[in-house]
Parts: structure tokens; C-alpha cells; sequence
């Protein structure tokens, strides 16, 4: 069986102010042209199908135009929600849309009932793991203590119990939305931690043929059998080196699998320029990024005139400018946002109580705090679904 595994379409997301709805009806059609010309059985869509719980109309039409176009090919698609979508909206008229071989697996408690598509060698069984919060799927799992991985892991509990229960030969694919270790996360993906927690190990998913993960933004191999499709196009300028494609996956007859890239239309490029503002206006070697999306940090020591003017004389892409002044660490005037680049919530957290109280938090205290993280993200989830 031949199938495209992408994911993180985002729908209804921009890039700096730049709308993407063109860019991204143009990868709807890239794909659509793909799924024909390359022969594709089924197509696997890991998540983040929307970028917010209550998309724009415009990201509706293009995902009800996408389906249609999936269908009108008859070729059966899986897909599921990501931490981005509200997963009871995107699962509305599921049963209606799976009569058209478009199977949209959002709820948790489906986790371990596949979608059967048969081949000349049997039949595949695609699972559909929608994203998981742990706060509110605890009890679903029966779970003492949520977290990313013991929810997880009762979530392929079920898969291969309900894989064991199949004919001797059946091959297995599960789609998965999670942070898996040793994937490399981009600046545009939202934080999904728990209890400080991000990822769960990729051995979680031993057992099935293939896993086709969403959620990281940048193509990815973790192992022969689990990849991260990644979104395709660019939601950050940490994407700049990102290439963005699609995995065209063959499962053979006995569960082998191989595995190519399909390159994603690129809209324009992206460029990281950095310098003083006279080194960026005058230096030859940055003529290949005129055209580009250019995210500039300036490193004056003191802030010039007028710097995105000047900028987009000779880059009128110009979208997000950065100061980054070369001073000494130790100058006073080392911005505050320097100070906090790379550390979490939590750690600024800690170091307000340092701060405030002359010593940091202690273990029980620092419970305390992850659990107040913990605790207002779950609850922003289910304000997200509730609206």
C-alpha cells in the first residue's frame, strides 16, 4: 500500500502579518496533483488540520474544497486533530464524511478501532490517536497522574490489543499528534508540556508498521518506521532551513516499509540576516535574499533612523527586524528579553521568587508551580473547546 503522510496544514494561519490561505490552496492542489500522478492508496493527515479552534471561513472553505477534491479521486483519507483544533468541531459529520472515504478519527475513546483499508496483500489498520491533553483524558484512560506519556501509552494499549485480535499478517499504521524524543521542535509549534514534561520516548509506539507523527514543523526521521512529516510551508523564521515535503510511504506485504520525500511549493524563501544596518545595506553577498522573507537583526550599538525603511529599499520583504546590540554581557542595558531568551515559564517562575524572596523555590514549592502551569493550560483547552 502507497501512502502520503502529511500534517500541520494550520489553515487560516499567517506569517507575519503576510496571509498564507494563498500558499496553502496552492499546497491543497500540489497534493491533490500528487495523490494522482503518483498513484497514492491513502492519504494521512497527523493533525493540526486548523490553526485555532474557531478557524476563519475562509480556512473552512479551503479544507471543505480540499475533501471534496480528496473524494472526488476516491482515494480514502485518515486524519486526525492536533493540539491547534478543536477536535469536536473537526469531528462533526464524521460518520457522513467516512461514507465518502474521508475518516476523521477525533475522539480518544476510538483510539483503538482502526480504519481497515484493503490491498492485494490484506488489510492495513490506520489508527487514529487524536492529540491527547492529559488533564482531560485522564479518566478516559483510567490514568492515576496525567501526563503525555501515560496517556500515550494506554492509547497504544488499546491499538495493539485491538491489532492482536487481527488476522496474523495484518500491517498497522498509527497516526499520532505528540512531541516524540528526539524530534527537533521549530519556534512556531505551541507548547503542549506537562508537569515540565514534553516529549514521550519513541519506543511508546513499538509494535505497529509505521507511525506518521504531526505536531513538529520540520520533516523528520526518528526511526525507519517513525517520522514527523512536518507542516508545509513555513510558520517561523526558525523554518528557514526547513524543507518542506511530504512522506510518500509504500508499506510492503510483509510490513517493510520505504519511505521518499515529496517537496512542498515554496511561496518564497526565507532569509536570517544579521549585522549593523550600513553592513546589511552594502553587503554584496546578501543579494541572493532580496526576494526572500527576511527576518533582519540589527547589532548597532544605538538604534538607527528608521531601519525598516531603509531595509526595505533593498529587501521590501522585510518582515520582522530584531535589535541585538554587540555590547558586553555585563553592559546595564543588555535587554530583558535577552535575559529570558530560552527559558520556560516555569524558570522565569523560580526566578521571580529568587528574586522577590532573595532564594528560589524548594521541591515542594516547585510542584506547586508546575502544577499552576499545568492547571491554566488545561484550562485554556477546554475554554478553546467550549467556544
Amino acid at each position: 500500500m502507497r501512502f502520503l503522510h502529511t500534517s500541520d496544514w494550520h489553515l487560516g494561519r499567517s506569517f507575519h502579518r503576510v496571509g498564507m490561505l494563498g500558499a496553502q490552496a496552492e499546497f491543497i492542489g500540489h497534493l491533490v496533483a500528487t495523490v494522482r500522478e503518483r498513484e497514492v492508496d491513502a492519504v494521512v493527515v497527523s493533525g493540526d488540520v486548523y490553526d485555532r479552534a474557531v478557524p476563519p471561513l475562509s480556512a473552512v472553505e479551503l479544507f471543505d474544497d480540499a475533501l471534496h477534491r480528496l473524494a472526488d479521486l476516491g482515494v480514502p483519507t485518515v486524519m486526525i486533530s492536533g493540539n491547534h483544533d478543536s477536535a469536536r468541531r473537526l469531528g462533526v459529520g464524521a460518520g457522513l464524511m467516512g461514507r465518502a472515504g474521508i475518516h476523521l478519527r477525533t475522539e480518544p475513546s476510538a483510539c483503538g478501532t482502526p480504519v481497515l483499508l484493503p490491498d492485494a496483500y490484506g488489510d492495513v489498520a490506520f489508527y487514529g490517536l487524536p492529540y491527547l491533553e492529559p488533564a482531560l483524558v485522564r479518566d478516559e484512560f483510567g490514568v492515576e497522574r496525567a501526563g503525555h506519556e501515560t496517556v500515550l501509552a494506554a492509547a497504544m494499549d488499546r491499538v495493539r490489543a485491538d491489532l492482536a485480535a487481527r488476522p496474523a499478517g495484518t500491517r498497522s499504521v498509527v497516526l499520532a499528534h505528540a512531541f516524540v524524543t528526539g524530534g527537533e521542535p521549530s519556534d512556531s509549534e505551541r507548547d503542549i508540556a506537562v508537569g515540565g514534561v514534553a516529549s514521550v520516548p519513541a519506543a511508546l509506539f513499538d509494535g505497529v508498521d509505521y507511525v506518521a507523527l504531526g505536531h513538529l514543523h520540520g520533516c523528520q526521521t526518528l526511526t525507519d518506521r517513525v517520522r514527523y512529516s512536518g507542516s508545509p510551508l513555513p510558520y517561523s523564521f526558525s523554518e528557514a532551513g526547513h524543507r518542506k515535503s511530504m512522506w510518500l510511504v509504500d508499506l510492503a506485504a510483509d510490513g517493510s516499509v520505504t519511505a521518499e520525500r515529496v517537496d512542498c511549493p515554496v511561496p518564497r524563501p526565507l532569509a536570517r540576516i544579521r549585522g549593523t544596518l550600513e553592513e546589511l545595506l552594502a553587503d554584496p553577498a546578501l543579494a541572493p535574499h532580496e526576494e526572500a522573507w527576511v527576518e533582519a537583526t540589527l547589532t548597532d550599538p544605538v538604534r538607527p533612523a528608521d531601519p525598516m525603511a531603509r531595509l526595505a529599499e533593498r529587501f521590501p520583504h522585510t518582515l520582522a527586524l530584531v535589535f541585538d546590540p554587540d555590547r558586553p554581557p555585563d553592559d546595564p542595558d543588555v535587554s530583558y528579553a535577552r535575559r529570558l531568551a530560552g527559558r520556560d515559564d516555569q524558570q522565569i517562575a523560580e526566578d521571580f521568587v529568587a528574586h522577590v524572596r532573595g532564594t528560589g523555590p524548594d521541591a515542594h514549592e516547585r510542584i506547586v508551580l508546575r502544577d499552576a502551569f499545568d492547571a491554566v493550560r488545561a484550562d485554556e483547552a477546554v475554554r478553546e473547546v467550549a467556544r
